[in-house]
């Protein structure tokens, strides 16, 4: 009987250190990818540490549900982002959170095709400076925040982004029009400053910076 308990001992001792073993070249290589959306969805601080390292943990301990091959980094992402929403549910209600956005035809015009903000981390990369991006981020509510975050910081698809808030991909793409338009309202003074938009497009006559201008030309297809 001490043998075969010995036994069972070991092999759950072995069971234990493959698991970590795994964790660690599957799960632990997003750390990084983890962090930095934590940062914007909690707009900093503390609470950006604290929410990858709650999500480590809950993905450690439910790891034996994970098919391991499969996408490590959107089921990560699935525990941090319904971590995140149910603390905020915790602390306010979320009426404008999780509700579904109108994703008829007329929400995806001519704002959503912008080239300075189709993806914010390109452009941080770029031109535009680093911190008015992640302010401008940060600013914006989390119903869109959160799908910004996931598509233009991650390169999250809309079927990935579906699953991991749980919503259709007409949900998805409405709230990323949504939240890249309000971006692009945030950024558009600093976009000019910076070239990233050209002056000529986005001036009216007297000189004055006009963000509904320039959206009008870049419909019209007209320069100035």
């Amino acid at each position: 009987m001490n043998a075969f308990r010995s036994r069972e001992t070991k092999r759950a001792e072995q069971a234990e250190i493959d698991a970590r073993r795994a964790f660690q070249q599957e799960a632990m290589v997003h750390f990084d990818s983890l962090y930095e959306s934590a940062r914007y969805m909690t707009r900093g601080g503390d609470e950006a540490q604290d929410l990858v390292q709650e999500t480590l943990l809950k993905a450690f301990r439910s790891w034996d549900r994970y098919q391991t091959g499969t996408n490590c980094k959107a089921w990560l992402f699935r525990i941090m982002t319904n971590t995140f929403i149910n603390s905020l549910r915790k602390r306010r209600p979320l009426a404008g959170l999780i509700d579904e956005i109108d994703s008829s035809e007329r929400a995806f015009d001519t704002y959503g095709a912008s080239e300075f903000y189709q993806s914010p981390a390109k452009q941080a990369e770029g031109r535009m400076i680093p911190e008015r991006v992640q302010q401008a981020i940060e600013a914006i509510p989390e119903s869109f925040r959160v799908p910004v975050v996931l598509a233009d910081l991650q390169d999250f698809s809309y079927k990935e982004i579906g699953e991991i808030l749980d919503c259709p991909v007409g949900t998805v793409m409405s709230r990323l029009h949504r939240g890249r338009k309000r971006l692009q309202e945030l950024l558009f003074e600093h976009a000019v400053e910076v070239g990233v938009i050209p002056r000529n497009r986005a001036a009216l006559e007297d000189g004055t910076l006009s963000l509904e201008a320039y959206r009008q030309r870049r419909k019209s297809g007209t320069q100035t």
